[in-house]
């Protein structure tokens, strides 16, 4: 009696959804690109992005320094996204190519911000990974703003303009290329002017 050949496995091809979500899945496996495991596909992260997008200029962010600055665009996400925006939604490539680019507007909270036309050194993310930089120039802060209180500083620290505002709808400030610091404490987002 001759022995019975093992079966050959069958290696079964993913199954796409018809559309442009299985055109990004495809594209997605093809080019080996891997999303964050919390989603099951590429056309899964583009639409949670698509649906983050409108409510995420928020916190002292625009929408490309939200794209740019929170992760999405890290790793093959970039890719996912520059293949699945366009299709799922269109409006929004603008967008992705601003933060794509790092030529967006940044918009800034409250905090302490070291002024500087140059996003931090490797070196100084080192010494404080909280270092978070503002270029010089003009910033509007609009809204209805209770107890505002902002300030610039220089390098050693001392004050060199302030204001505190118990109730305010604007205020506009310039920060000049030799402060060292500029703080704000309850204001709404500062937005570049012009």
């Amino acid at each position: 009696m001759s022995p019975t050949p093992e079966p050959v496995p069958t290696v079964e091809e993913p199954v796409y959804a018809a559309g442009p979500e299985g055109d990004i899945d495809r594209l997605a496996d093809e080019k080996g690109w891997a999303v964050d495991e919390m989603y099951a596909s590429a056309s899964e992260f583009v639409q949670d992005i698509c649906e983050s997008l409108p409510v995420s200029a928020v916190d002292g962010a625009s929408r490309p320094q939200w794209l740019a600055e929170s992760g999405q665009l890290d790793g093959s996400g970039v890719d996912v996204l520059k293949a699945g925006i366009p299709k799922l939604c269109p409006k929004w490539t603008k967008t992705l190519k601003e933060a794509a680019s790092g030529d967006y507007e940044r918009w800034f909270g409250d905090g302490t911000y070291v002024v500087s036309s140059k996003p931090p050194s490797a070196e100084q993310l080192a010494e404080d990974e909280d270092t978070v930089t503002i270029p010089p120039g003009t910033y509007r802060a609009k809204g209805a703003m209770e107890d505002c209180y902002w300030e610039r500083t220089s390098e050693s620290g001392e004050i060199v303009d302030n204001s505190f505002a118990t109730s305010a709808r604007s205020i506009t400030v310039t920060i000049r290329p030799s402060d060292g610091q500029f703080t704000s404490e309850r204001c709404a987002v500062w937005k570049p002017v012009g």
